[in-house]
């Protein structure tokens, strides 16, 4: 799969959602409409940083190819060359999976 050529802009980050296995244990498989929305992602591209009030730019913490837990329902799903996609802000990003 080849990466989007996409930029996001200010604070925002484009991440890929990681979605959980099907099975578990004791091979029960659980049905699309049953399971939650993943909140596990991957860091795909991220903005240059949002400007605070005198100007000056703050960078993003995170980077290209971090893992991240992601606020349930923060974001906007977009579909990039048929692939689902989220943009969110850094502020909707929990932590970083290390």
């Amino acid at each position: 799969m080849a990466e989007p050529k996409i930029r996001p802009l200010g604070d925002r980050v484009l991440v890929k959602l990681i979605e959980e296995q099907e099975v578990r244990k004791g091979g029960i498989i659980i049905p699309d409409t049953a399971k939650e929305r993943p909140q596990e992602a991957e860091v795909i591209a991220v903005g240059p940083g949002r400007l605070d009030d005198s100007g000056k730019r703050i960078p993003i913490e995170v980077k290209k190819g971090d893992r991240v837990l992601i606020s349930k329902y923060g974001g906007t799903e977009v579909k990039i060359d048929g692939e689902a996609y989220q943009i969110l802000r850094e502020d909707d990003i929990l932590a970083v999976l290390e």
